[in-house]
């Protein structure tokens, strides 16, 4: 007969269960969401942004992640019962109803709509746009068959945002949108689309096996033998592409610098993931943050008024 304790956790072991639901003891997630923005930042307002919306960006990008978790665990609940790596998630394994997560999820993401109304009708009008991304990306999974380019966009759209917030107006039309965000910015939105491509390849080869059995699409699927090589092609395009529209936009050379850390770290890559094993790809996947931070410190360290 279960005891009272375990059919209604204690205050202490719901924290817990909420904790687990938004991934809070393994930041890459979010690491890999506020890299690309924070570049976006510096480049945009052409060097240190400000500590307003470096606070907006940080903490938002940490609210909003940990609301797309409990939305992503809400969809693929029967999908995670039977994957190895997800089958005791909160909500898999129901110990977390589907509302009460849901309603964690909606508390989250007003706490991050609130940290975007301090900036301006631009960047506000597409944080909707991106929280409509987000949510459509773990339905993406049923119909695309690389469902990590509506991840990509999903991950990227920071980069938007982040022109919108240094050189947005006060004006609530779409047409302020346009002026706010440069094409290039739409430009580099694309650029680190590969990256993500990189990266939640690497994540989709750990659960290649468990995906085929249950009729998930994924791009490790969809590449087959090529998964590997395709890895390292999108971490090419990705770091080249970058390096070269930012100098083109006026980003000294220096910004190089991190691109090379970077691409040391997409070859070392290669070797965890070449033999295709749950572990290497899961580390590959797990250290990704460090790319994208060493991208941002040479963007940042190029930028600065020494």
């Amino acid at each position: 007969m279960a005891t009272a304790s375990s059919t209604n956790p204690t205050p202490r072991s719901r924290l817990a269960l909420y904790l687990d639901l938004i991934r809070w003891n393994r930041p890459a997630g979010w690491l890999l969401l506020l890299w690309p923005s924070l570049a976006a930042l510096w480049i945009a307002a052409d060097g240190f942004p400000g500590w307003h919306l470096l606070i907006v960006f940080t903490l938002g990008t940490i609210l909003m992640r940990s609301a797309g978790c409990c939305v992503n665990d809400v969809a693929d609940r029967e999908f995670d019962k039977h994957v190895k790596r997800t089958a005791n998630r909160p909500v898999t394994s129901g110990a977390l109803p589907v509302k009460e997560a849901l309603g964690l999820g909606a508390v989250l993401a007003l706490l991050a709509f609130g940290l975007v109304l301090t900036t301006n009708p631009p960047t506000i009008l597409l944080s909707v746009l991106a929280l409509a991304v987000a949510i459509a990306y773990p339905y993406a999974k049923r119909f695309v068959s690389m469902p990590q380019a509506v991840l990509g966009v999903a991950f990227s759209f920071g980069i938007p945002m982040a022109f919108a917030a240094v050189q947005g107006s006060q004006f609530w039309n779409i047409a302020a949108v346009g002026n706010a965000v440069p094409w290039h910015a739409w430009c580099l939105l694309a650029i680190n689309l590969f990256w993500v491509l990189a990266y939640d390849t690497e994540y989709a080869m750990v659960d290649r096996d468990d995906d085929l059995r249950i009729g998930i699409k994924t791009s490790a699927i969809t590449l087959g033998r090529y998964d590997v090589a395709a890895v390292m092609v999108f971490y090419a395009i990705y770091l080249v592409s970058w390096g070269w529209v930012t100098t083109r936009l006026g980003v000294p050379r220096l910004v190089w610098a991190g691109i090379a850390v970077g691409g040391a770290q997409a070859a070392w890559h290669y070797t965890l993931i070449r033999g295709r094993s749950r572990d290497g790809c899961f580390k590959a996947f797990r250290l990704n943050h460090w790319v994208g931070f060493a991208v941002f410190a040479g963007t940042a360290v190029a930028l600065a008024r020494l």
